[in-house]
């Protein structure tokens, strides 16, 4: 299955302002008190905003203009307790749409680390994992900060705008259409030039990405890059992608800012057909100078919030790429899932390969009609050329991947109708190169084991030492409670290795897969290796993949994996002479 995510693609998933609230929907209700409390806000905001210049036009042509001073008192206290109103329900308003826009966020990255953590090795071979962070941090942050800011000043904006428009009709219905008109006209543009916008915005995001892949290679591969001297090459790479990113946020700049411009002309426009026609109907007499005051003071609301809703309209069409970006990750289903089979389908084998063909997503074929079967106690070796495909068997045996035809049987059964957990108690896989947690090396060792997990330092000993595990103890400066970094450049690779080897050993599965697991440690520890590997339940089958033959020569039975066949090799002396070679079979 493709697990490839497009960083760059710019096409929405949703198209329309109504689809991009309908997408929106379901992350907000499950914040329902708190909008309902900000809605009551943003209404009662919106409404005293828009009493206030009818209660100032009141005020000049009932009072101002008959010299009664003690109703201008009454009517600035009425006001003062109106903008004292508008004050609070502000606050309300900006703070409860806070606390919905920081919960919605903390939900979305916990489904995304969710639905990062059941997705299978494919994804992560096929993605970069800066450009996943990226989408994880940064554009999670850009939809947070439109659920928390920009949503309630959007929503407040709508109220104010449309009790604007019905006052300013109200008021005068010929003055109100001039006024209205290039309302209209630049509501028009924004909805014509949106999409435009939105994929400006989507191609800033996915080279932001890229850039934080970027960066997150070069430095996880630093090491390398100091061994080779070629930081020449780290910086020319990182100034390709630098420029653009730069590029591309320069364009979403430029196309985030022409909303602005426009919507000022508008108002501008607006003000100035208000005042001509408004003076005009004064001097006919059918229009009081307070009430034009009043249709001045809406119609400039009207399009500050129209100016104000420009900004928050950029700002909805970066969280929106943003949510384009994080549904990308959201949608994709897992082809590893446990599926209903028949409990025992065949017999004979701890787990057998039947007919079992495999490809990777861009086309290369690793097997054709693999068939072979791995009986109880026993120890197998893969050998073959580097790339011949003996990680990928190794992988298929552990569930990593699902055979593109054929079935996989663990015990007799589909291995596709274990869950999970019982697969993995079942099979044990050490890594060319494992991956460790920053903690401490008994944690390490019990991780995924949760009989294990709450075991003090002390159990855990006694466990190794039950296992013969204790030993290997001594490569540690602190044994159990050695500390191990995040990068793990405390302890070697060698020393990574035995705490894989220890952790999955611990496990006492019935097949282990040991992949170049004694490759890089000494020849002392090699041996002890093997003996606690000779020491294991007799039932246990091992499957050994090791380019060193010397680690494989006291093997059960040796194939050879190279050309898309597994074929067993016979001798050790043959199966060099295959690997020398680089025959497909015999």
């Amino acid at each position: 299955m493709n697990y490839k995510l497009n960083p760059e693609k710019t096409e929405p998933r949703a198209k329309g302002i109504l689809s991009a609230i309908s997408v929106l929907t379901p992350l907000l209700l499950t914040e329902r008190k708190r909008l309902l409390f900000a809605l009551t806000a943003i209404i009662a905001n919106a409404g005293l905003t828009l009493v206030a210049p009818l209660l100032i036009g009141f005020t000049i042509d009932r009072h101002v203009t008959a010299g009664n001073y003690a109703g201008v008192l009454l009517f600035s206290g009425i006001l003062l307790f109106v903008y004292v109103g508008a004050l609070i329900t502000s606050y309300l308003q900006t703070s409860l749409m806070g606390k919905v826009g920081q919960h919605v966020l903390f939900s979305v990255r916990n489904s995304i680390f969710e639905k990062l953590q059941s997705l299978p090795i494919a994804f992560f071979n096929q993605n970069k994992s800066g450009d996943l962070i990226s989408r994880i941090n940064n554009d999670t942050e850009k939809l947070n900060q439109f659920l928390s800011q920009s949503l309630v000043q959007f929503a407040s904006g709508f109220f104010v705008i449309l009790g604007s428009g019905i006052f300013l009709i109200s008021i005068d219905p010929r003055l109100g259409a001039v006024a209205i008109a290039p309302a209209v006209l630049v509501l028009l543009f924004s909805r014509i030039i949106s999409p435009w916008m939105r994929a400006r915005n989507t191609k800033s995001l996915g080279s932001l990405g890229a850039l934080s892949s970027e960066i997150q290679e070069g430095i996880e591969n630093f090491k390398v890059i100091v061994a080779f001297n070629r930081r020449d090459y780290f910086r020319q790479r990182f100034a390709e992608v630098n420029e653009k990113n730069y590029k591309d946020a320069v364009k979403a700049g430029v196309a985030n800012m022409v909303f602005q411009p426009v919507y000022g002309l508008a108002s501008n426009l607006a003000q100035l057909g208000t005042l001509t026609v408004g003076v005009y109907f004064i001097s006919r007499g059918s229009f009081t100078i307070g009430l034009l005051i009043s249709f001045v003071a809406y119609s400039t609301t009207l399009y500050n919030q129209l100016r104000q809703i420009a900004a928050v309209w950029t700002n909805f069409q970066v969280a929106m790429s943003g949510w384009d970006r994080i549904s990308d990750i959201l949608s994709l289903q897992n082809n590893l899932a446990t599926i209903e089979v028949p409990a025992q389908s065949r017999s004979g084998g701890v787990l057998s390969f039947d007919a079992v063909g495999f490809q990777y997503s861009d086309g290369t074929r690793v097997l054709r009609s693999v068939s072979f079967s791995l009986e109880a106690g026993k120890t197998y070796a893969l050998v073959g050329p580097t790339g011949g495909g003996k990680t990928t068997t190794a992988s298929l045996m552990a569930r990593l991947f699902d055979p593109s035809e054929g079935t996989v049987f663990l015990h007799g059964k589909d291995i596709r109708g274990y869950s999970p957990e019982e697969r993995t108690s079942k099979i044990g896989f050490i890594l060319q190169e494992p991956f460790l947690f920053a903690g401490t090396v008994k944690e390490n060792i019990v991780y995924g084991m949760d009989e294990y997990v709450q075991l003090d330092t002390d159990a855990v000993h006694e466990l190794l030492r039950e296992a013969g595990l204790d030993s290997l103890l001594v490569r540690f400066e602190k044994g159990l409670d050695t500390p191990i970094s995040l990068a793990g450049d405390a302890i070697s690779l060698g020393q990574k290795q035995l705490i894989a080897f220890m952790r999955a050993v611990l496990r006492k599965p019935d097949l282990l897969i040991l992949d170049e697991a004694t490759a890089n440690v000494d020849t002392v520890t090699e041996e002890l290796l093997q003996k606690i590997l000779d020491a294991l339940p007799k039932q246990t089958t091992r499957v050994v993949i090791a380019h060193r033959l010397h680690t494989i020569a006291n093997a059960d039975q040796i194939f050879f994996v190279n050309g898309g066949e597994i074929k067993n090799a016979g001798s050790m002396e043959h199966a060099l002479s295959m690997l020398m070679h680089g025959k497909k079979s015999s």
